[in-house]
């Protein structure tokens, strides 16, 4: 594991050491868990901006659509 060195601002810090203590946790840990917790929230938006602008690209969509017919038709099939 490597060895990461920071600066934050004192309030920050305050708050972190509040909530390591308060959840019994390591600061490092909570750091962790946190940085996780942001970072796969940023890669959930960056799928949202992409499903946004391809929502608005009329190739994109035919090619859905396409796709979505043929889905249903062999739905329909292994219903038979």
């Amino acid at each position: 594991m490597a060895t990461f060195t920071s600066t934050l601002p004192d309030e920050l810090l305050q708050r972190l050491a509040e909530y390591a203590k308060k959840l019994s946790l390591p600061k490092n840990k909570l750091i962790e868990h946190s940085l996780n917790l942001y970072l796969d929230h940023l890669k959930r938006a960056e799928y949202v901006t992409s499903f946004k602008k391809a929502a608005q690209d009329e190739d994109i969509l035919q090619v859905a659509e396409e796709a979505m017919g043929d889905y249903l038709k062999q739905v329909e099939d292994e219903a038979r």
